[in-house]
């Protein structure tokens, strides 16, 4: 993997831009493609309060508008901090191809900005986390979602 330290210090500059400029978390993202800035992001967790605001969904979000896509393939992800599970999994839904980090969660974790703890409840089987999830299954008499879904795409 060709890593492109410019990007990387972009998203530390803007990681610390947002702590020191608007009282925010210091995580930045920059999402690239063929050497092209798609989007930037910031974490907004503080002035939101939605907890889904991170630097890297805030990317994906700007990327995905204007490019009309739900889809990002080929793009990479540039990261002042090692991106949560929550941010990883949508980089992998959305076809990126590489995610760059520039601090991990060990450094983090002095300062209370560590993900490490939920990378592992995660890599637990799903009946041994502590977040209850149950599969339950229930039959009703009209059309399922999916099928719904089937057949609504299928006249696109």
């Amino acid at each position: 993997m060709s890593v492109n330290k410019d990007y990387l210090r972009m998203a530390v500059g803007l990681a610390r831009d947002n702590v020191v400029d608007h009282g925010g978390r210091p995580f930045g993202a920059v999402l690239v493609k063929d050497g092209q800035v798609l989007a930037t992001g910031v974490n907004e967790i503080l002035a939101t309060n939605d907890p889904s605001t991170h630097a890297e969904m805030q990317a994906i979000r700007a990327a995905t508008a204007a490019q009309k896509s739900p889809r990002l393939d080929g793009c990479e992800m540039y990261a002042s901090g090692q991106p949560c599970p929550m941010c990883l999994s949508l980089m992998h839904m959305v076809g990126i191809k590489a995610a760059y980090f520039a601090a991990s969660n060990a450094d983090g974790e002095a300062y209370g900005l560590s993900t490490a703890r939920i990378y592992a409840e995660m890599a637990k089987p799903i009946e041994q986390q502590s977040l209850q999830v149950s599969y339950q299954p229930i039959k009703d008499d009209g059309e399922s979602p999916y099928e719904a879904w089937q057949r609504v795409s299928q006249k696109k």
